[in-house]
C-alpha cells in the first residue's frame, strides 16, 4: 500500500545530471566574477595609472629624489 503512495526515486544517472548543473552554474558564476573583476578592478585601475602617466616627469621626480638624498650614485646639489 505505501508503495502507490510515494513515487520511486530516480537512481539513475543522478550524479550526472546534479553534475550537469553544477558545471553549468560554476561556469556563469565564474564568468560573472571575471566580468566584475574586469569592469570594477582592471579597467578603472588602467585608466587612473594612464592618468598618472599622462602627466608623470621621470626627470622631475629624479631631480626631487636626488635632492632629497636617495640615491647614494648621485649625491645632492
Amino acid at each position: 500500500m505505501s508503495s502507490a503512495l510515494l513515487p520511486k526515486p530516480q537512481m539513475r544517472r543522478l550524479l550526472a545530471r546534479r553534475m550537469k548543473f553544477h558545471l553549468f552554474g560554476a561556469f556563469f558564476v565564474s564568468v560573472g566574477c571575471a566580468a566584475l573583476y574586469k569592469f570594477g578592478v582592471a579597467e578603472p585601475r588602467k585608466r587612473a595609472y594612464a592618468e598618472f602617466y599622462k602627466n608623470y616627469d621621470p626627470m622631475k621626480d629624479f631631480e626631487a629624489m636626488r635632492r632629497a638624498g636617495v640615491f647614494e650614485s648621485a649625491p645632492p646639489k
